[in-house]
């Protein structure tokens, strides 16, 4: 490092040292200066799943029939994205998985009236590939890009802050990082939301107990900077563009033990890049404190509704919905059990991608009903790392076996005794999952 003379005369005669001429110089270097407030966090997510019952296909190993999104694998039956990624989807179950790493770079909005920042979340391995493709080709990348942003306020009122660039869905009760939920398997309503966006959000907090937020996105496919295409043409208006808008409540004090409980609602409009109608999400969810210690109640609905489809002469049944309870009980400070019951109904072809697996005859008009039970036990015996144990049971209302339709790939495959003597309609998961936070 170079000083100028007068700084090498003062350390001559002692009036300052070189030491701290080096560090004044290091504290005005504008690199590391915009670096000293970034930080990096993420995770690695690793799991065993273990499918109870099953002979994988009757003897013959598929990789295609694990049930699309639950464990947080996408891919081929990405229903996140229209644009489908042509790997096939990677079979989890009776083995052992990396699941994915993540890694966070974010330089937080700090107090200042005009503070600035951004964020950038990086997906590596399996479950990154087919979660945004590009708009022309199909992923199969395990790299993705979970978000990246650039952050920022306005002193407006309390504070207008913006997000410019890819983000996370505004609407949901769970989301991507398995972390971050109750449980390790997603639930159905997971299953046929919308996932990130590329465009802008505006979020401001009313008062402590109320925040909205808002934004505009070019579609609601999670493809990076696609744009939306009409039934008919494949092209649309450069002015068509997928509208969003959410609501938090939070409860004040004076609600004595509801005290803290959330009350969240959204909605997302707007079309996707794969030629279909217009399409709207619904969402509402809630998780309420109780007065026994340690326990928390949830709950959350998803809807689904599009205009309907015919395009290549195959009318859709566009509607799906999903419904789903929760129930969190911390029995010790490192013991902790998470119970999900849910339902979801929808058409075999309603655009989702998700009912298509559960198909149940030919009949574009065909819908299905699904029951699913999650118990998961978590304990924390390592620092920074997340250990549960967790069982699922899914079953189909409706047969999936009759009729011609039946899925030869889906995870109710009509291949012979796929369950054994469990039940045809029926599927059991047993699945370990380590997460490591840092």
């Amino acid at each position: 490092m170079k000083f100028n003379k007068w700084t090498l005369g003062l350390a001559a005669v002692g009036a300052v040292s070189l030491a701290s001429a080096v560090q004044a110089a290091e504290s005005q270097n504008p690199v590391m200066t915009a670096l000293s407030s970034t930080t990096i966090s993420g995770y690695v997510d690793t799991s065993a799943i273990y499918r109870i019952g099953s002979d994988r296909n009757n003897g013959a190993p598929s990789t295609t029939w694990t049930t699309p999104g639950l464990f947080g694998q996408f891919g081929q039956a990405n229903t996140k994205s229209t644009v489908q990624s042509t790997k096939t989807v990677q079979n989890k179950a009776d083995g052992f998985n990396l699941d994915v790493v993540k890694l966070t770079v974010e330089k937080p909005l700090d107090e200042a009236e005009w503070a600035a920042g951004y964020k950038v979340d990086l997906l590596f391995g399996p479950d990154a590939v087919g979660y945004n493709p590009t708009v022309n080709s199909a992923s199969t990348s395990e790299l993705g890009i979970k978000q990246a942003y650039v952050a920022l306020r306005a002193p407006v009122g309390n504070g207008l802050t913006f997000k410019m660039g890819v983000f996370d869905t505004v609407i949901g009760y769970e989301g991507f990082d398995a972390s971050t939920n109750p449980n390790f398997s997603r639930s159905y309503g997971y299953s046929i939301e919308p996932f990130e966006h590329t465009g802008l959000l505006a979020t401001y907090k009313v008062c402590d107990v109320l925040s909205i937020c808002g934004g505009v996105a070019n579609t609601a496919a999670s493809a990076i900077n696609t744009r939306s295409t009409g039934q008919t043409t494949g092209v649309d208006s450069e002015t068509e563009k997928t509208y969003m808008g959410a609501i938090s409540i939070t409860l004040p004090e004076s609600m004595g033990f509801l005290a803290g409980s959330t009350l969240y609602g959204g909605i997302v409009n707007g079309l996707n890049n794969d030629k279909q109608g217009k399409t709207t999400w619904l969402y509402g969810g809630a998780t309420l404190k109780t007065p026994v210690t340690g326990v928390t109640l949830g709950g959350s609905y998803d809807y689904r509704g599009a205009e309907e489809n015919t395009a290549g002469g195959t009318a859709r049944d566009m509607v799906a919905w999903t419904a789903a309870g929760y129930l969190g009980i911390q029995a010790t400070e490192k013991l902790k059990f998470n119970f999900r019951g849910e339902y979801a109904k929808g058409g075999a072809n309603n655009g989702t991608g998700f009912f298509t697996w559960y198909s149940v005859a030919a009949n574009a008009e065909q819908e299905n009903e699904l029951l699913g039970a999650t118990a998961t036990m978590d304990y924390s015996l390592w620092a920074n790392v997340i250990s549960r144990i967790e069982f699922r049971w899914d079953r189909c209302l409706n047969n999936p076996h009759a009729g011609p339709g039946g899925q030869a790939s889906g995870p109710f495959a009509n291949s012979g005794p796929l369950l054994g003597n469990l039940g045809s309609n029926n599927n059991f998961y047993l699945a370990l999952n380590v997460i490591y936070k840092f």
